[in-house]
């Protein structure tokens, strides 16, 4: 073989080790766009702070858009194409690329409160620990008798289910020009924490947590008051606050919580309250409300920060429009780990059912954390 010929299969063999390696890289390079296109989509649509939107939880609903695409119909009636707004408008030839969402409000209750998370069992349990040790002065001489030993009790949070079932035509889920599996992670991750959210506040504890504003109250002080009841300060007026000195009464709820969960402590209202809450003027003729000067943060009221919660009574008759207290003492929320989900596309041809759960509980852990205000003369 002459050294032209050599040349040439070194040359061949050269370009086609070239064309190979660039194949490679091409098809590398193909994998890695589609792979950030279906980050960028999982992405798209995610409502609110890593804070609001509880980060515990991402995983399991970024399982889900990856799991299926698919939409939400709050009403649990089956989209269908031959309805727009059941789904129909999704599937159209020219759409644009935006959503015009309805924004809820949201429970802080999850900032605020503990949050606990169990593995196994139906229940969270923990020691109570109220009572103290008997103690006397004695002389030098005197006899000392076994003092008083202190008694302890147990509180218990027991874990409830909410489930979300959404039945979607196989047409829709075929035909969808978007990914709708971003669109219910946001749906039903939304839904739960209004749901949750509500309960917290005023749920009956049947089948539910209960809420903040279910327990029994009295105006019994901390040391004299049956376990389990919240100690509450009159407003002296049914329908609200007095029109003489009305800050007064809010001095009064904060003063009525002890010094050691005063230093954690914040305000809990909604925002209907808040705005009667923010004209309200001290003798001086000043506003007590405080606006937050930086951005993100909570207002304050006498020094505590505000946070809003809707599901808080507004003012009237035996309502209870404010909480103050240390509601991370106070309150305790307890998560059975993960949201399941489970794809049926049998049971209700032609539509496939979609169904989510979760356990979540919640309850009253130390009723000295937190004080109410209640409307009554």
């Amino acid at each position: 073989m002459s050294t032209n010929e050599v040349l040439r299969l070194v040359e061949e063999q050269g370009n086609a080790i070239v064309h190979f390696r660039d194949e490679v890289l091409s098809k590398i390079e193909a994998e890695r766009k589609e792979r950030e296109e279906l980050e960028a989509r999982l992405n798209r649509g995610m409502i609110g702070s890593a804070t609001t939107r509880r980060q515990d939880a991402s995983a399991e609903l970024k399982a889900l858009a990856l799991f299926a695409k698919t939409d939400d119909r709050s009403e649990l009636k089956a989209m269908s194409v031959g309805s727009d707004p059941d789904g129909g408008y999704t599937v159209l030839p020219v759409l644009s690329d935006r959503m015009t969402t309805r924004l809820y409000d949201l429970s802080p209750m999850r900032q605020l409160a503990r949050v606990e998370t169990i593995d196994a069992g139906d229940a969270f349990e923990e020691i109570d620990d109220r009572d103290e040790v008997g103690a006397t002065w004695v002389g030098e001489k005197e006899s000392r008798p076994a003092t008083d030993t202190p008694k302890i009790g147990k509180w218990i949070v027991q874990v409830n289910e909410i489930y979300a079932l959404q039945p979607l035509t196989q047409r829709l889920l075929d035909d969808s020009n978007r990914d709708l599996g971003a669109w219910i992670m946001q749906k039903i991750s939304d839904k739960f924490a209004r749901s949750e959210g509500e309960a917290f506040i005023v749920g009956d504890g049947i089948q539910k947590p209960k809420g903040l504003l279910s327990y029994q109250t009295t105006t019994a002080n901390d040391f004299s008051r049956t376990p389990g009841q919240i100690q509450y300060v009159k407003t002296g007026d049914a329908s609200g606050l007095p029109s003489t000195d009305p800050a007064d009464v809010l001095i009064n709820l904060l003063w009525a919580l002890r010094s050691p969960y005063r230093r954690n402590a914040c305000w809990l209202m909604n925002s209907t309250t808040a705005s009667v809450i923010e004209k309200v003027k001290n003798g001086s003729g000043d506003y007590i409300w405080r606006p937050s000067m930086t951005s993100g943060s909570p207002n304050e009221l006498l020094g505590y920060p505000v946070y809003i919660d809707e599901s808080m009574d507004d003012f009237g008759s035996n309502k209870y429009p404010i909480a103050f207290g240390d509601f991370q003492q106070a309150y305790c929320i307890v998560d059975k780990r993960g949201i399941k989900f489970l794809r049926d596309p049998y049971t209700d041809k032609p539509n496939v059912l979609f169904y989510a759960y979760k356990r979540v509980g919640g309850g009253l852990a130390n009723d000295d954390a937190v004080k109410l205000l209640k409307c009554v003369a």
